[in-house]
């Protein structure tokens, strides 16, 4: 970026944080925050109102209210105690510390007269105070259940963990050093109203640079507003993006409250906790807070305070709503950033911000065409105005990189994510309607504000539109036209509802999705040193699944199988070198040993996002079997992986077992003499190393896996011939088979129904005189020896 766009964008920076300052400040001398006795009132009828929920629980135990009842009470003294207090807050500080009260002795089966509990006994409402935290200086506040070791607990949408898949969880439950548990039945039960105010015991967040420049303090919310609320109303329009890099998560909750607004269906603000009895999300003046995301492969818990940095000037250095005092923009932030390590955040996209969210399934789409991916332009408007229209899907669009000349005069900021909050088709016209995370900074080409040309009084009318009006006010709100956006953004993401899916011709349902995993559970494993770092010649020991789809519709049937890597560290974001994708075979769901023997049938492109969806699509009434392979571009270190199907029709994804129950591998050396080569030079391929296998079984119905390795710059293969067998009459004889072509470095073969006997493997290169050392691996369903002759 050149010298004078820096400068400009740097003009324009200050001017924007001199508006919002300017505003903000107006706000902060208009408002009168709460006196400390009214936060204290505040906090004792949260107390009080936890407590009522706690009555209610039907697994609830009356010590729990009892407890928050008690604590109101303590709350409630200490206010009137205070000499600043006028007498009507006195009076409702009063008449709420005696329901308190009466709540609690009733609960405790107390009278006045001690008719329960002995004559004279008296409920004393002073008993050792139960602080689930500290100040900001103190502990953590203690994670049990409110209602004792009796709740189950189990995970939201699972209950059963295997033993590998335990392993797996614990590891992938640090990401940046901090522990995030799986969401359990019991939090839903999370404690929440607490004597003191809450402090994260993590401590502040890391900022950001810019957040730092301009830093002053942390406050809470009633430290900033008068009244401070959760929700307000969900809106699109509200939110606004700061210093913060996080584009594509700002960008990702505006679509979601889009979402929420239109079809009256909570999303985002169904994971926010604490929550009232209409499960709405809801201010707790206690400070303390629980957001449920989606993190490698399981909900998980994400406990945070209610401090949140403040500028110099009394602006918050953090994203926010326009409605004064509306707190869950900011919250949803900080949950997210304290998992991604701070807010000093490196960015990612849409896809991965949304599916931790929202759960919904994501999709990336290069609007550029590959060899490998083709773009269908039209295909993609039609489907994306149809879905969007349903409620389908979650949409977002992002800018590559462009020139200094290209942003300004587009009015576009390069590698950057908007929201997609419409799509229309108007007069033969295809438009999108944008926001930009920042609320400022608008698309300046066709269908623009400024321009004069596209705009007919015939559009305006039917988009309900008024470029003059939209003149006055930059709100990063504007209509593009589907060809720019073809033009100047490089990537569509895609969210897709899992719960309603659809294919191209008929409408699914989730009645057969499912989370497969290894062995049928979650979490799988693929350690660094299986396989090769590049599956160029060899996918034999990459892990594979064989997935059966069962159409009983003439339409046909579509399964989505999604691979999302697990992600435990920050700088997997910043440099994240690891490449992941599926690659499908019409292999009758057999193992596959070449990547390109059968050619694939989906080549899955290799990308280095956490997420990669492949969709499979079957025609008409049918049965098919295919063979699902994780490919990884490179594989430097071990990666943890979750695989997820969703399908409208009835399927089966298991893991492709190896064959050989029984294995053997020996290291040996062509060298010098043994050096003999392939059969096309008869006279040394006689000193090729020679292995003899006897299998140790009576039965015909054998398998054999036979792989030898060598040098990638030499073609190696093998040959095995049938010494001696038990019944030379069984179908599975033969005399001799050969590996088939000499390939670079690697080649295997799969015999099965093969008669127990005795049989010689000969490894070779393909020419004489090739020295190297090898290793020949046996895998056999019977137990067997492996000798050199």
């Amino acid at each position: 970026m050149t010298d004078r766009k820096m400068r400009e964008y740097q003009r324009r920076i200050e001017e924007l944080e001199r508006l919002i300052i300017e505003n903000q400040l107006n706000d902060m001398h208009m408002t009168k925050l709460k006196s400390e006795e009214e936060q204290l009132f505040e906090q004792a009828k949260f107390l009080v109102s936890q407590a009522l929920d706690a009555e209610e629980d039907p697994v609830g135990v009356d010590e729990e209210a009892v407890r928050l009842y008690t604590e109101a009470v303590q709350l409630c003294l200490t206010a009137k105690a205070s000499p600043k207090i006028d007498e009507l807050m006195a009076n409702q500080i009063a008449k709420l510390a005696s329901q308190a009260l009466d709540r609690a002795e009733k609960l405790k089966g107390i009278t006045t007269t001690g008719s329960k509990g002995g004559a004279g006994q008296q409920f004393s409402p002073w008993p050792a105070p139960h602080v689930t935290s500290s100040s900001s200086s103190g502990g953590p506040p203690p994670q049990e259940s409110a209602h004792g070791s009796d709740i189950p607990q189990t995970v939201t949408g699972k209950s059963y963990y295997s033993d590998d898949e335990k392993k797996v969880l614990l590891f992938t439950s640090k990401i940046n050093r901090i522990d995030y548990l799986p969401f359990m039945d019991v939090d839903l039960r999370e404690k929440f109203a607490t004597h003191l105010p809450f402090s994260d015991h993590n401590g502040y967040l890391q900022l950001s640079p810019k957040q730092a420049k301009n830093f002053f303090r942390w406050a809470r919310p009633d430290e900033i507003w008068s009244s401070p609320k959760m929700i307000e109303r969900i809106d699109c329009f509200s939110i606004k993006q700061t210093v913060i890099s996080d584009c594509s998560f700002v960008a990702s909750l505006s679509v979601s409250a889009l979402y929420e607004k239109k079809f009256k269906k909570k999303l985002i603000t169904s994971i926010i906790y604490p929550m009232n009895k209409a499960g709405d999300p809801v201010y707790n003046p206690c400070g303390k807070y629980m957001v449920k995301l989606l993190l490698n492969g399981v909900p998980r818990k994400i406990i945070i305070d209610d401090y949140l940095p403040v500028g110099k000037n009394g602006e918050l250095l953090c994203s926010y709503s326009n409605n004064k005092g509306e707190l869950w923009v900011s919250l949803l932030e900080k949950a997210y950033m304290k998992v991604m390590g701070g807010y000093d955040f490196p960015g990612s996209n849409s896809n991965i911000d949304l599916h931790a969210l929202t759960g919904w399934i994501p999709e990336r789409l290069s609007i550029h065409s590959t060899e490998h991916a083709p773009f269908e332009k039209n295909k993609t408007f039609l489907k994306l105005q149809d879905r969007m229209a349903r409620g389908d899907v979650l949409v977002t669009v992002a800018t590559g990189n462009l020139t200094d000349k290209e942003a300004t005069r587009a009015g576009l900021v390069p590698t950057h994510a908007y929201a997609v909050l419409d799509i229309r088709e108007v007069k033969g016209v295809r438009l999108l309607l944008v926001k930009n995370p920042w609320s400022h900074l608008r698309w300046k080409g066709n269908y623009s504000e400024l321009d004069a040309l596209h705009w007919t009084d015939e559009m305006k009318r039917l988009l309900n539109y008024d470029p003059s009006c939209a003149s006055m006010f930059d709100n990063g709100v504007f209509w593009i036209d589907y060809d720019s956006i073809c033009k100047f953004f490089d990537v569509i993401y895609m969210n897709w509802n899992p719960a309603d899916l659809r294919t191209k011709n008929y409408k699914a349902t989730n009645k057969y999705k499912i989370g497969f995993h290894k062995n049928g559970h979650k979490f799988i494993t693929w350690s660094a040193g299986v396989g090769p770092a590049k599956d160029v010649y060899n996918i034999s020991e990459n892990p594979q699944y064989r997935l059966e789809i069962k159409s009983s519709s003439p339409d046909g049937a579509a399964v989505w199988v999604l691979l999302t890597r697990h992600i435990t560290e920050i700088e997997d974001f910043k440099e994240n070198r690891e490449y992941i994708t599926v690659v499908v075979y019409d292999t009758d769901g057999k193992r596959v040993f070449y990547p390109y023997e059968p050619p694939p049938m989906i080549d899955g492109v290799r990308i280095n996002s956490p997420h990669y969806l492949c969709k499979i699509r079957v025609q008409g009434t049918t049965a098919k079997r295919f063979t699902l392979v994780i490919s990884q571009y490179e594989k430097m270190k071990s990666i943890h992986y979750t695989l997820r199907a969703y399908s409208s029709c009835p399927f089966q994804m298991n893991e492709i077992p190896e064959v050989g129950k029984y294995q053997k591998q020996i290291t040996g050396e062509w060298k010098g003499k043994s050096a003999g080569g392939c059969l096309n030079h008869p006279e040394s391929y006689q000193n090729n190393p020679c292995y003899k296998i006897a299998l140790k079984t009576s039965s015909n119905e054998n398998t054999l896996i036979i792989e030898l390795k060598g040098p990638k710059d030499f073609h190696v293969g093998f040959d095995i011939l049938c010494s001696n067998v038990t019944d030379p009459k069984a179908p599975g004889f033969f005399n001799k088979k050969s590996c088939g072509n000499y390939r670079p470095g690697f080649v295997v073969l799969q015999i099965d129904h093969v008669p127990s006997g005795v049989y010689h493997i000969i490894p070779t290169t393909f020419k004489p005189g090739s020295e190297s050392p090898f290793f020949l691996k046996v895998e056999s369903s019977c137990d067997f020896s492996m000798d050199k002759l």
